[in-house]
C-alpha cells in the first residue's frame, strides 16, 4: 500500500461514532414507490430496523416534490405515511415515523410559497434542495418570502452544490441570512466526490452545520452510512454542540 493510502487509513477512527444522541434522522426517502427512494415496503422496514440499530428513535422522511419528475403532494405523502406506520406497527418496530417533503426549488415551488402551502416539521422548518446544475435566479427572493411567511428554511446537502465549491462565500451568505444547513452524513465517506467530502469538512470546521440527515434511499446508502461512522469529521460534528436533530 502507498504512503498516501496509509495516511488515509490512519485518519479513520478506531471505533464507530455513536449516532444515538441525534435521536432523529430528518432527511430520507422511505415511503415506497413515490420517488427514487425505497422501492417497496420490505425495503423500508429493513432500513428502519437497521436505523434503530444505530440508535435512531424517530424518522422524519422527506419524499421529493419536483414539478417535472416527482409530482407528489401532501395527500400522496400522508397516504404513504399512514401505510408505513401501519407496517411498522405490524412488524413490531419501536420507532416514530413522520413524513414531510424535500422541495426542489423549481418552477413549481414559488406558487406553493405564495400560497403558504408547504409541509413543515419541528419549529416550522421546511426542507428545500436546489438544482445541481446552477442556483435558481430567484433564490434570494424566495428565501425572503419564505422567512416573511414564518418558515424556517433548511437547505438540504449544501455540500453537494458543486457550483459553490469554489465560492465558499456563497454558502456563508446563506448562513448570514439565517438559512439552516443539513449535511448528508454519507458525504463524509467520499461517495459523491472528494471535493464534496472536503467541502463537508470545511462546513463542519466553520460551525455551519445545523442538522445531520442520512438521505437514506437504499441498503447501499446504509452501508455507506456505516462506513462514515469512522470519519473524524463526523465525530467532531457530533460533539460540536451545533446539531439540532434531537429537538425535532
Amino acid at each position: 500500500m502507498s504512503l498516501f493510502g496509509n495516511w488515509f487509513k490512519k485518519k479513520k477512527l478506531e471505533k464507530p461514532v455513536d449516532l444515538s444522541p441525534l435521536v432523529t434522522d430528518m432527511h430520507s426517502h422511505l415511503i415506497p414507490g413515490i420517488d427514487d427512494g425505497a422501492p417497496d415496503m420490505p425495503t423500508v422496514l429493513g432500513l428502519l430496523k437497521q436505523m434503530t440499530g444505530l440508535g435512531f428513535r424517530k424518522i422524519i422522511t422527506t419524499p421529493h416534490i419536483m414539478a417535472d419528475l416527482y409530482k407528489n403532494n401532501e395527500q400522496i405523502i400522508r397516504k404513504g405515511e399512514a401505510e408505513v406506520r401501519k407496517a411498522i406497527k405490524e412488524a413490531g418496530l419501536n420507532i416514530e415515523f413522520k413524513a414531510v417533503a424535500e422541495y426542489l426549488v423549481d418552477e413549481g415551488f414559488a406558487p406553493m410559497v405564495k400560497e403558504k402551502n408547504l409541509m413543515t416539521f419541528g419549529d416550522n422548518y421546511v426542507l428545500i434542495e436546489l438544482p445541481y446544475y446552477s442556483p435558481p435566479q430567484n433564490l434570494s427572493e424566495l428565501l425572503f418570502e419564505m422567512q416573511v411567511a414564518g418558515y424556517k428554511i433548511i437547505l438540504a446537502h449544501p455540500e453537494r452544490y458543486v457550483y459553490w465549491h469554489g465560492m465558499f462565500s456563497k454558502l456563508e451568505e446563506l448562513k448570514d441570512r439565517e438559512v439552516f444547513f443539513q449535511l448528508n452524513t454519507i458525504s463524509l465517506s467520499g461517495y459523491y466526490s472528494l471535493s464534496t467530502k472536503k467541502i463537508s469538512e470545511k462546513l463542519i470546521d466553520a460551525g455551519m452545520i445545523d442538522f445531520l440527515g442520512s438521505d437514506m434511499h437504499s441498503f447501499q446508502y446504509f452501508k455507506l452510512l456505516e462506513k462514515t461512522l469512522y470519519e473524524p469529521a463526523l465525530e467532531k460534528l457530533l460533539y460540536s454542540g451545533k446539531l439540532k436533530n434531537q429537538n425535532l
